[in-house]
């Protein structure tokens, strides 16, 4: 019922009736149906326009689709998330389908509402950044509608999967730090939040990573983890740890650039220069990074590229396409201001 003093929403029917056509022809246009004249189409296309019509959501979904697509993330504060927004609204451009955000949330239950939510909402598919459920539960989603995990390093036979080769990353940032001299290099982990998920988490492949580099180099007993989380707080808090050991270290790596950025503010607090004093690196690459007067040396896993992956691979299994992908991002190292040699 319109309520009063609204405007009453043009309707197919009416269409139908502008043009001059029947509903079922205008139908046809909507779904781009085989067998349209190119007059049909321009005809109907015309009074779409005029009537200023948009198809009902809910109706499209009783047809069989809503042209969006369910994008959650862990959070929206994180700098490297728009990256690869940036690259599923590249992949999607010039196509039907709108991207609806929601956030996970800190826990395994409340990312689980979330995708709930997204499910009722008749989404044509989900993807999954850096999810904090167990493959089980990503499994019981997946069998319900298309789906596309990005971030961890899970194979599976129900969804896609897109992840950093992290390992290689985090040898990069390592090689870079002891070729400039370091050996007392520390890193800030992600803590272990308790979930199935940990054991094959980018965040334990990085920290695992920088623990068989310093090994391999002969440096075992200059391993220092401060485990925090992948946060600014988390940075700030974890190189404060570091900074008041005894052996104080000559850089620090911090698991991703929002760590990176409050070990920044730490060692800035503690009166030291970076990177005369300490060395500062992180991971991601984000736009923050590379501010003049940030110029955080950063591993580079190409998040546009990564969201272009996952949006092309998402609409292939909408599409149809059951066989399950499994694709690897080989990261770079971008070296700015913040390394420097270890001091004297």
């Amino acid at each position: 019922m319109t309520q009063p003093g609204r405007p009453r929403r043009s309707t197919i029917a009416d269409v139908a009736q502008h043009a001059g056509v029947s509903t079922t022809a205008v139908s046809k246009v909507l779904r781009n149906a085989y067998g349209v004249s190119p007059a049909m189409r321009e005809k109907v296309t015309a009074s779409i326009k005029e009537l200023g019509y948009r198809p009902h959501a809910a109706a499209r979904a009783m047809r069989g689709r809503t042209f969006t697509i369910g994008v959650l993330f862990p959070d929206l504060r994180n700098p490297f998330f728009p990256d690869i927004l940036d690259g599923i609204d590249a992949q999607i451009a010039g196509t039907e389908y709108q991207v609806i955000i929601v956030r996970g949330g800190a826990s395994a239950k409340t990312e689980s509402s979330a995708i709930d939510a997204l499910v009722d909402r008749q989404v044509d598919g989900l993807l999954m950044v850096a999810p904090l459920n167990t493959r089980k539960r990503l499994e019981e989603v997946a069998r319900i509608l298309p789906t596309v995990v990005l971030g961890p390093h899970d194979k599976s036979a129900a969804y896609d999967s897109v992840a950093d080769d992290d390992a290689a990353g985090v040898e990069l940032v390592m090689e870079h730090l002891i070729g400039l001299g370091h050996r007392r290099i520390a890193h800030i982990a992600h803590g272990d939040i308790g979930l199935a998920r940990v054991s094959t988490s980018l965040q334990t492949i990085r920290a695992e990573t920088y623990k068989r580099v310093m090994r391999d180099h002969g440096l075992a007993d200059e391993i220092a983890i401060a485990t925090t989380s992948y946060t600014e707080t988390g940075g700030y808090d974890g190189a404060r740890e570091l900074l008041a050991r005894d052996a104080r270290p000559t850089a620090i790596f911090a698991g991703a650039d929002l760590a990176a950025f409050g070990t920044l503010a730490a060692v800035h607090e503690a009166g030291l220069s970076v990177p005369g004093d300490i060395s500062v690196a992180g991971y991601d690459n984000t736009r923050m990074a590379g501010l003049a007067h940030v110029s955080l040396t950063s591993v580079d896993q190409d998040g546009v590229t990564l969201g272009r992956t996952v949006g092309r691979l998402l609409l292939e299994r909408i599409e149809g396409r059951t066989t399950p992908v499994r694709f690897f991002i080989s990261p770079s190292l971008v070296a700015r201001l913040s390394t420097g040699p270890a001091p004297s």
